[in-house]
């Protein structure tokens, strides 16, 4: 009986069936590039090889190929082997068609994600290649839950010296992005006894959720004309804050706000945790400290290398108030984080210097970028007010009242993907609501930028 696999050279999974070898192997050929399983141009095993691997004939192999090649199935050219056809592949008659996603804008201003045509591809390369000369056999294995020891040695150094947080390797937990990072806290929170988080009056609405779905309550914080209010309800036990450059309306927290904030943590045993998602990008300035450095022990600081190199790398980390890091450890225990060469390149991209070159390379091209948004705007819609500190990859863009909605209808006229200030909104935020736009101004490539700032004019009111 023929063996259903083919192995060598590559895998390929064949059931011949029906009254001889001949016939069945051939059906079953045919079969799987009508369906196609076998795209067009899939090279397939040398007759010899196929035969050897499939425990029959060789001259039963190639007359199988040679019937499908007289169908039309495959194609036999001299030093090309033998290959499926070019043809349409007809889907099984129950298969329903797949649903088509949106169109991609012509232009992207939707927040939340850098300039990934800029990512550093070639000192990533070398970084990547230094690393894994250089790591130790056990590198490849399941090792500390709480990622490789380099990063946390390299993080903690960076953060201390660039970010102002009082970092130590041991309370150092690399987790597979912030999304990750804030369900292991929650979960966490959770176990002990916290029912609600405090969070800003606008911010994203999937972190929200994903509080939620580990059975957290979200109330908002007050917000006035200075920004967030940090006057927590009594009920929580713990705040969610963006205090270097709120998410998405763009000023900081500020000095005795901050100070307000750590004195309830201390004073009601809550926690803050701290989302420092584009801390290092501030034009106007020296980017502020971290919130952790005022209090380590009641703060949770939250970093991400998603907005200074790519979110695809999902890397991100926690540093932990001593009393938290065994629960958070053993929380992370079986979860999937990023993987260990990732890690390490990181490490070794952090300790060569790349990554402090990167962010000031990053920092002069964003700067430039707010600076045409502020200029251009200030020149054609005189009635609209770009708010927000000089920092971070997006900005608000304050409307005349009831312009929200038809400003983005304009704009996915001009082919703009945009985002309005409304669903950044809490559903129980008190404060009146806003006319805005969220500008994104990190994602369009270099090259894009001129056409994406021209098209978001148009659409201006």
């Amino acid at each position: 009986m023929a063996k259903p696999w083919a192995t060598l050279g590559f895998d390929l999974h064949l059931e011949p069936a029906g009254p001889g070898l001949r016939r069945g192997l051939t059906c079953a050929l045919r079969e799987a590039v009508r369906t196609g399983r076998l795209a067009p141009g899939t090279r397939l095993p040398s007759s010899r090889t196929l035969a050897a691997d499939l425990g029959i004939a060789r001259n039963t192999v190639a007359d199988a190929y040679a019937d499908l090649v007289a169908e039309g199935w495959l194609t036999a050219r001299q030093g090309s082997g033998t290959r499926v056809a070019d043809r349409a592949v007809v889907p099984p008659a129950d298969t329903a068609p797949l649903p088509r996603g949106p169109a991609r804008p012509a232009y992207d201003l939707r927040p939340g994600t850098p300039d990934l045509a800029s990512f550093p591809r070639a000192e990533w390369l070398k970084a990547s290649r230094r690393a894994l000369t250089a790591a130790p056999n056990d590198a490849l294995g399941y090792g500390d839950p709480r990622g490789r020891p380099e990063l946390r040695g390299a993080l903690a150094g960076y953060l201390a010296r660039a970010r102002g947080v009082r970092a130590d390797p041991e309370r150092l937990l690399v987790c597979g992005g912030f999304a990750h990072g804030l369900t292991l806290l929650a979960t966490v929170l959770r176990a002990r006894g916290v029912h609600t988080v405090a969070v800003e009056s606008y911010g994203l609405h999937a972190h929200r959720d994903l509080l939620a779905a580990a059975g957290l309550r979200t109330v908002p914080l007050p917000l006035d004309a200075h920004g967030t209010d940090p006057d927590v309800p009594p009920d929580a036990g713990a705040v969610l804050l963006t205090p270097a450059h709120q998410f998405p309306l763009g000023m900081p927290l500020l000095p005795d706000r901050r100070a307000a904030v750590v004195d309830w943590a201390r004073r009601t045993g809550g926690l803050v945790l701290e989302d420092d998602y584009d801390g290092e990008f501030r034009y106007d300035r020296q980017p502020v400290g971290a919130l952790q450095g005022l209090d380590p022990d009641r703060v949770v600081h939250l970093g991400t290398a998603s907005k200074s190199l790519a979110p695809g790398l999902r890397l991100a980390w926690m540093v932990l108030p001593p009393g938290l890091t065994d629960a958070l450890t053993a929380a992370r225990g079986g979860q999937d984080t990023s993987g260990a060469l990732d890690q390490l390149t990181l490490a070794e991209f952090l300790s060569s210097g790349a990554y402090d070159r990167h962010v000031r390379s990053a920092r002069l091209r964003y700067r430039r970028r707010r600076d045409a948004l502020v200029a251009e705007v200030a020149a054609r819609a005189p009635e609209v007010r770009v708010t927000g500190i000089a920092a971070g990859l997006h900005a608000v863009l304050r409307l005349p009242h009831g312009t929200e909605q038809p400003v983005l209808r304009a704009a996915a006229w001009q082919g703009l993907g945009l985002h309005g200030l409304a669903p950044f909104r809490h559903p129980d935020a008190t404060t009146d609501p806003v006319d805005a736009v969220v500008v994104g101004y990190g994602t369009p490539p270099d090259h894009a930028w001129a056409g994406a700032l021209e098209a978001l004019c148009r659409a201006l009111p």
